[in-house]
């Protein structure tokens, strides 16, 4: 009997330890007003925090927009400043080209010979050259007798040296190019003054001549020639 009381009163002592355990002013946590304040000051500076990321992301969005706009603005002027400057340039060239035209007058004819057509233009004022398709008369008509079926009509004239003239060449061969380049210079001539038309049309260089190759017929080597005949 005496052995069952000590075991009630170890294990009662146990239960009450147990019970002091749990109620020991240590283990409750128990909160301070400055804590409060602590964890207040915390959730205000977490919140600010927020804040500023969301202002920052806004900013960012608007500065980038901004920027794009000026962008976009600044493309636009120069383009719109690009287009003005090639308006003022081709209005400056389109004026210059004008007074070239009025001060710098040329006569304008066409000549033809065979299949070869020439454009001619002569200047009374400039430099005194003879250019045929971008070239000197010498570079294009090597011969000699080209050189001077082109330049007959104002060597008759006697004007070798007064005028500026272009010429721009198309079809057929050397001879009947030169022919035509003549022909053209002699009506440019007439139209420069009225007066020289007596003495070209007496040189026969006013008259478009119309002879051309004729034709090859069948049964024939050429237009007229015939195979040889032979007896056997």
């Amino acid at each position: 009997m005496v052995k069952a009381k000590t075991t009630k009163k170890v294990t009662k002592k146990k239960e009450v330890e147990k019970k002091t355990k749990k109620v020991k002013p240590s283990a409750v946590l128990v909160k301070t007003p400055k804590e409060k304040e602590i964890k207040k000051v915390k959730k205000v500076k977490k919140v600010e925090k927020e804040v500023k990321k969301e202002t920052k992301k806004e900013t960012k969005k608007e500065t980038k927009k901004e920027t794009k706009k000026e962008t976009k603005k600044e493309t636009k002027k120069e383009l719109i400043g690009g287009e003005e400057k090639l308006l003022e340039k081709k209005e400056l060239k389109s004026d210059k080209e004008d007074l070239e035209e009025k001060s710098s007058k040329y006569y304008e004819a066409q000549g033809k010979r065979k299949t070869s057509s020439a454009r001619v233009r002569l200047w009374t004022k400039g430099k005194k050259e003879f250019i045929i398709n971008q070239k000197t008369l010498v570079e294009y008509f090597p011969t000699i007798e080209l050189q001077k079926t082109a330049l007959a009509s104002l060597d008759v004239m006697k004007c070798l040296e007064k005028f500026r003239i272009s010429v721009i060449v198309k079809g057929g061969g050397i001879s009947g190019q030169a022919e035509a380049v003549r022909h053209g210079i002699t009506r440019a001539l007439v139209l420069f003054n009225p007066d020289f038309r007596k003495r070209l049309k007496k040189a026969g260089f006013l008259r478009r001549d119309d002879r051309r190759r004729e034709r090859k017929k069948f049964g024939l080597k050429r237009a007229r020639r015939a195979p040889q005949w032979s007896k056997r």
